[in-house]
């Protein structure tokens, strides 16, 4: 398998003096077991229990003390108790023994040195049910699907991976990164959509993966719901998210259907908890702190945009375009420009968000907000001149700033622009293919134009 970036994530948990043991989360499929068995190279042994399985479930089922357990985990695979602290113990589908998940705060207590990660697609759905979870005493992650930087290094692009992460970024590379990024685009970043595209570079063969991994999910939904009803719900819901992922969503009705919001908006949340989709609540500020108001609709971010691509049926309109923007009202990109954000965004807490003014006279709308640095920067995904920015005029005549972000099809640049009301700000356009860097792009924006 290609490498996955979160992986460093785990080396700076690995190091810290006080580790807690790690909770992975993550849709089915995201690649959250490859990437704990990529991270057991670093060990001398490595014990892997799947609780689904009931000799590996037997040892939490019948627990009594930790020190019984670390003995029979270490009998069961065989492994050498002299070195714990070089074994990496990974616990998947944790969810298939809720006191497990309680369990590992004996970890922490009685046995910190042995590095503990657990995993569980449907660990989720407990988070509601009365499940003892050892609150301060486990740590977060969660893992999402390939980035473009992964994806250039599964396709053993190395010098445009190169180029991607030097600020800043050459112009002789655009032509051929713009490229490689319409490629990714189109089959986004399933863990094995994207390997399987790098070992046989044959579209049609992943059509039978995007069905796998579409029909995984609707399968899941028995896991996932309380009644007949809610698996009713809940897979119209799957079925639906595709054509109005990148748009805002009203929960009545939700996907032309007679459901009430109520119904629609448990279903929702419960696949939000899944972290098969997100709801994208707007803020109405120009300033931090961040404080969306649930009040108003949410914009839909789903998985993955290689599986909205498949799904709508819009492959072949991507290929023959020369500007992403141009596809399906300019979506597909903007939905894309925000996985890449928070591809590189690990913490559990972390979301998009967006910003609107509506007022009777006028609406506006920015595609995306960034905190960096104390300041709320606005970012929009759209080509074009500034002029056409009117949301993004609106925004800055309200901000207490004066930068401002552009994701386009061109190549990266620094302009001057105005809002209608006069204000003067910098507006930083950056290529499609830089999302994932947006952070230290802001950081050379920002302190170059001081400078």
């Amino acid at each position: 398998m290609f490498n996955r970036y979160i992986i460093n994530e785990l080396d700076k948990w690995l190091a810290q003096s006080s580790r807690k043991p790690l909770i992975l989360r993550g849709a089915r499929q995201v690649g959250k077991t490859t990437l704990v068995k990529q991270f057991a190279n670093r060990f001398e042994q490595y014990i892997y229990l799947n609780l689904e399985l009931p000799e590996d479930r037997q040892p939490f089922e019948q627990f009594t003390s930790i020190e019984t357990l670390v003995q029979a985990l270490f009998f069961i695979k065989n492994c050498s108790l002299d070195q714990k602290k070089r074994t990496l113990i990974f616990i998947d589908e944790i969810q298939e023994v809720p006191a497990a998940l309680n369990i590992l705060r004996y970890f922490l207590e009685q046995e910190p040195d042995i590095p503990v990660i657990a995993a569980g697609s449907m660990l989720e759905t407990l988070f509601d049910k009365n499940i003892s979870f050892p609150v301060g005493r486990v740590e977060y992650k969660v893992v999402r699907p390939a980035s473009f930087p992964e994806f250039l290094d599964a396709m053993g692009e190395t010098a445009a991976l190169q180029q991607i992460e030097h600020v800043p970024v050459a112009t002789f590379s655009h032509s051929k990164l713009l490229q490689l990024f319409h490629t990714y685009a189109l089959i986004g970043g399933m863990p094995e959509i994207v390997k399987t595209y790098s070992e046989k570079k044959d579209l049609l063969a992943l059509s039978s993966i995007y069905d796998s991994l579409i029909a995984s999910y609707m399968d899941d939904v028995e896991k996932y719901a309380s009644s007949d009803s809610q698996i009713q719900h809940i897979r119209h819901v799957i079925r639906s998210s595709f054509p109005e992922a990148g748009s805002r969503i009203k929960f009545e009705g939700f996907g032309n259907s007679p459901y009430r919001s109520r119904d629609m908006g448990e279903a929702l949340r419960t696949l939000e908890k899944a972290l098969l989709l997100q709801l994208l609540f707007p803020v109405t500020s120009a300033q931090l702190p961040l404080l969306p108001d649930v009040k108003k609709s949410p914009k839909l971010q789903i998985l993955d945009t290689g599986l909205l691509n498949y799904a709508v049926g819009i492959q072949r309109e991507i290929l023959g375009t020369s500007d992403l923007n141009s596809v399906y009202q300019g979506k597909v990109i903007e939905h894309l420009i925000g996985q890449e954000i928070l591809s590189v965004q690990n913490a559990a807490l972390d979301k998009l968000n967006f910003w609107v003014r509506e007022k009777k006279t006028s609406n506006a709308e920015v595609d995306f907000v960034f905190s960096f640095e104390g300041k709320l920067i606005p970012v929009e995904v759209k080509s074009g001149k500034e002029g056409t920015l009117k949301s993004l005029h609106l925004f800055m005549d309200e901000a207490p700033h004066s930068f401002a972000v552009r994701f386009y099809s061109g190549e990266l640049s620094v302009t001057e622009a105005q809002t209608t009301s006069g204000k003067v700000y910098q507006l930083l356009n950056l290529p499609y293919y830089l999302g994932t860097q947006l952070e230290k792009y802001l950081d050379w924006f920002v302190n170059s134009t001081r400078s």
